[in-house]
């Protein structure tokens, strides 16, 4: 996997959880996710493993 790849990752990783982390505070409210937060964050989690090396 080449760098460009993993940091293409592990920047979708960072932007679901700052969504997450977003709805969790209220601050933004998405209809048709907001009952999948926490599986949102543990795809990003799953992203981050995978982008490490």
């Amino acid at each position: 996997m080449s760098n460009k790849t993993r940091n293409i990752l592990k920047i979708t990783a960072i932007i679901l959880v700052v969504i997450t982390l977003l709805m969790q505070f209220h601050l933004i409210v998405i209809p048709a996710i907001v009952g999948y937060k926490y599986w949102i964050a543990v795809v990003a989690f799953g992203l981050l493993l995978i982008a490490s090396k």
